[in-house]
C-alpha cells in the first residue's frame, strides 16, 4: 500500500513539475494545486472511495478552471447526486446541493459546446428528479432547456413541462394562452423527432392532459389547431389528434375543423372504424345520403366480420327507418337477420314496423296489404326471440284492425288465404290475404 501511495505521489509531483516548466496552460493560475487535487480525487474516485474523493474534488473544482477537465464536471455530478441522496431530509442543504448540481451542468454546457445538448438534457433530468416540490422552477428551467435544445430535448421534458403548465394554470400563475402556447411548442418540436412508440405515447399523454385540463375550451382548441390543420392537412397524426381532442371536449364536434379533420382522417387511413365515425357525424346532421354512404363503407371494409356487419346493418336500418327511408331500412334489416341469427328477432321486429308504417297507393286491398306483411314479420320476430313476444303481439293486434272485411276482399277477387304479392315504396314481399272476419 505504501509503495502504491509513493508511486501515486511521485506521479503527481512529476505532472506538477511538467506544468510548471511549460506554463499555467488550461489548469489556471494555481495550476500545481489544481493538478494535485485533480489527481487526488481521481485516484479515490477510480477506487469508488467516494467519501474521500469528495473533499479532494471540491478542492479541484474550486481551484481549477472549467477547462482543466471535463471529467471533473462529469464526476462531480455523480458525487453531488450521491450527497443529495444522503441529505434528502435536510431541505436547506439539499436545496444548496441541487443548485450546485445544476450549476455544474451549466458550466459544462458553456465551456464544452460540443456537449451542450447533453449537458442541458442531464440538467433537465436532475431538475425533474430533485425539484418536484417547486413546479414553477421546473417549468422555467425546462422552458430554457427546450428553448436551447429544441427537438433535441428529451421527449419526456415536454410532458413534464406541460403537466407543470396545467398545474400552474390551475393555481392562477399561468394564463390559458400561455398554456396553449406551451402545448403548441411541445407538439411542434415533438413532430420533428424520430418516430417511435415512446414518442407517440408521450404525445398522446400530453394531448390527454390538454383534453382533461380546464384550458381545453372548444374555442381555444380550434384557435390552436386550425392553423396547424391548414398548414399540414395531410398529417395523419395531427388530424387524428384533432378529432380525438375536439371529440372529447363537450360541445366541440359541431364545427368545420372537427368535421374536416374527421373526413381527412378517413381519407388518409380508411378503416371500418373511421367510416363508422363519419356515419355517426353525418347521421347527427340528418344527412341521410352521406350517412348511408359511410356506413356502407364500414360494412364493406375488410377489417369487419359477419357479426359486426350485422350490427352495422341493423343500426343503419334503424337510422333509415327513422329518416323515412323505408326501402333502405328494409334492405339493411334483412341483411342483418341473414348475417347474424341472434339479431334476427330484432331485425324482423323492425321490418314488421317498417311495413306497418308504409303508406301504399291504390285500392283498399293495395292500401291494406302492407299490414299483412307487417304481421308476417312480427310473428317471425317473436318466434325468433320470445322476449319480443309481448311487444310483437301488441303490434299484431293493432295492425290486424286494418285488415279488409271479407266482403271487401271478395269485391277485388281475393279470398282469405290467397297468396298476394305486395310491391310498394321500393319494397316487395309475398304474403297471405287475411280479413277481419
Amino acid at each position: 500500500m505504501k509503495k502504491l501511495t509513493l508511486l501515486f505521489l511521485t506521479a503527481v509531483m512529476m505532472t506538477i513539475s511538467s506544468v510548471s516548466l511549460f506554463g499555467q496552460g488550461k489548469f489556471g493560475a494555481d495550476s500545481a494545486e489544481c493538478i494535485k487535487y485533480l489527481s487526488y480525487y481521481k485516484e479515490y474516485y477510480k477506487q469508488k472511495n467516494y467519501d474521500d474523493a469528495l473533499p479532494n474534488w471540491r478542492k479541484a473544482f474550486k481551484l481549477c478552471p472549467p477547462t482543466a477537465s471535463q471529467n471533473m464536471l462529469l464526476d462531480g455530478t455523480v458525487l453531488v447526486r450521491r450527497l443529495i441522496s444522503q441529505n434528502k431530509n435536510n431541505a436547506v442543504y439539499k436545496s444548496a446541493l441541487v443548485d450546485t448540481l445544476l450549476n455544474i451542468h451549466d458550466i459544462r454546457a458553456e465551456y464544452y459546446p460540443k456537449y451542450t445538448v447533453t449537458a442541458l438534457n442531464n440538467k433537465g433530468l436532475d431538475m425533474i428528479n430533485y425539484m418536484q416540490d417547486d413546479p414553477k422552477a421546473v417549468y422555467d428551467g425546462l422552458k430554457e432547456i427546450i428553448s436551447s435544445n429544441k427537438e433535441k430535448a428529451r421527449p419526456q421534458f415536454f410532458l413534464f413541462l406541460f403537466n407543470a403548465a396545467c398545474s400552474l394554470y390551475d393555481s392562477g400563475v399561468l394564463s390559458s394562452d400561455e398554456v396553449l402556447t406551451d402545448f403548441g411548442v411541445a407538439m411542434s418540436y415533438m413532430d420533428k423527432m424520430p418516430e417511435s412508440e415512446d414518442n407517440e405515447r408521450i404525445k398522446t399523454d400530453i394531448e390527454n392532459l390538454l383534453a382533461t385540463s380546464n384550458v381545453a375550451s372548444c374555442e381555444n382548441l380550434i384557435a390552436l389547431f386550425q392553423p396547424r390543420f391548414d398548414a399540414t392537412p395531410d398529417d395523419l397524426a395531427l388530424v387524428s389528434n384533432i378529432v380525438r381532442l375536439l371529440g372529447s371536449t363537450e360541445g366541440c364536434t359541431d364545427n368545420d375543423l372537427f368535421f374536416n379533420a374527421a373526413n381527412k382522417m378517413h381519407e388518409l387511413d380508411p378503416s371500418s372504424s373511421s367510416a363508422y365515425f363519419l356515419y355517426k357525424l353525418y347521421a347527427g346532421k340528418s344527412d341521410v345520403e352521406n350517412a348511408v354512404k359511410y356506413m356502407e363503407e364500414a360494412i364493406n371494409a375488410e377489417d369487419t366480420d359477419a357479426a359486426q356487419d350485422a350490427q352495422y346493418n341493423f343500426e343503419l336500418a334503424t337510422f333509415c327507418y327513422k329518416n323515412s327511408s323505408n326501402a333502405k331500412a328494409f334492405e339493411c334489416a334483412m341483411k342483418a337477420a341473414e348475417l347474424d341469427a341472434s339479431l334476427s328477432g330484432k331485425s324482423y321486429m323492425l321490418i314488421g314496423t317498417i311495413w306497418g308504417s308504409q303508406v301504399c297507393p291504390g285500392n283498399e286491398i293495395e292500401k291494406r296489404a302492407p299490414y299483412w306483411v307487417a304481421v308476417d314479420y312480427l310473428v317471425k320476430a317473436k318466434n325468433a326471440d320470445p322476449s319480443l313476444a309481448e311487444e310483437a303481439n301488441k303490434l299484431i293486434s293493432q295492425y290486424s284492425q286494418y285488415y279488409p272485411q271479407t266482403a271487401e276482399a271478395f269485391m277485388y277477387n281475393y279470398n282469405k288465404g290467397d297468396s298476394y304479392t305486395v310491391s310498394c315504396g321500393g319494397m316487395r314481399a309475398v304474403t297471405t290475404v287475411r280479413t277481419q272476419d
